[in-house]
């Protein structure tokens, strides 16, 4: 018997997402139970989740986390669906589909959107079978840090700008311009077919992620670009290393605004916050980024820096 309900024990979810992720991205991290813990009792900010286990005659064979934006994207419900490699192909991915597609008519959502490796067939088979379109395509690059020549990596500095760098949290005077900047990405970056719209960010929304990164264990790593002319921040990138996986970190968002682009401000900054990041990161071996496979001028960048592609994923999206 299948059996669907709230997930109680974050161990029993953790068990089943570790042996997903030896079994199919193992070269990425996993992390610790307290990290995954984390991630269950606190939601991102401006943000609600919901994980959901699958047992099949009693055993514990897979989880749904449902994501449900609560100040924008209100149609939206972003997923991701784990089946333990042991218990595969017996219905237990088709039923917490289908649950999950009760739960966001349930909940007022008209879309469902959720990723999937491409390294083999079975994500893409199983997204189409369940209904769902491809709605973003997304290339993973990864950065071999014992490669990379700090002296040789180099960007012209841009007349009227000067850099500004600062590890987690940022500093005060900058906060509304950066909660701008974040709430610009969805505009900015490419976003496919997906259902998507700017995201609600504010000084006190962006302070509330500091903290949940502080929760999930995760330093961030921070360079800006500021016009002298105004005294704005007008750029901003990040890196975040978690204390659970100091071998590994995650080059997030990077973005210019408006009125700035032109000037090379985007490599930068991310060549100075590489910097930054290594300096205080002697642990560090390996930097992974996702970018939609159409962003060429930031997948040009990454190159520059000596990124290299890993693989292919895709943003599926149904609508219910």
């Amino acid at each position: 018997m299948l059996q669907i309900e709230p997930l109680s024990d974050a161990q029993t979810a953790f068990e089943i997402y570790r042996a997903a992720i030896e079994a199919d991205t193992p070269d990425l991290p996993l992390g610790s139970l307290e990290a995954f813990a984390a991630r269950q009792r606190w939601p991102w900010p401006g943000n609600a989740t919901e994980f959901h286990l699958a047992t099949l005659d009693g055993v514990p064979a897979g989880y749904v986390e449902l994501g449900l934006p609560q100040l924008d994207n209100l149609g939206s419900v972003n997923v991701q669906l784990f089946v333990h490699p042991g218990h595969r192909r017996r219905g237990v991915g088709r039923a917490l589909h289908a649950f999950t597609v009760d739960r966001a008519r349930a909940l007022g959502r008209e879309h469902v959107i959720a990723p999937t490796t491409d390294r083999g067939p079975a994500g893409a088979a199983f997204a189409t079978a369940m209904g769902a379109k491809p709605g973003l395509a997304e290339i993973r690059s990864r950065l071999d840090v014992g490669t990379v020549d700090l002296d040789r990596l180099s960007a012209p500095a841009a007349a009227g700008y000067r850099l500004v760098q600062w590890v987690s949290v940022a500093p005060e005077e900058y906060l509304d311009d950066l909660a701008y900047l974040e709430g610009r990405l969805n505009e900015d970056a490419p976003s496919g077919d997906l259902a998507r719209e700017a995201e609600k960010v504010d000084a006190d929304r962006f302070r509330a992620v500091e903290e949940a990164m502080r929760i999930r264990g995760r330093t961030a790593f921070h360079t800006g670009v500021v016009h002298e002319a105004c005294g704005r921040l007008v750029g901003s990138t990040m890196i975040a290393v978690a204390a659970d996986a100091p071998w590994h970190g995650w080059q997030n968002i990077t973005i210019v605004g408006p009125g700035h682009r032109g000037h090379r401000l985007g490599l930068l900054i991310k060549i100075e916050n590489l910097r930054h990041t290594l300096r205080r990161s002697p642990e560090l071996r390996a930097i992974d980024t996702f970018n939609a496979a159409e962003n060429t001028h930031m997948l040009g960048i990454n190159r520059t820096m000596g990124f290299r592609e890993v693989d292919a994923w895709t943003q599926w999206q149904q609508s219910v």
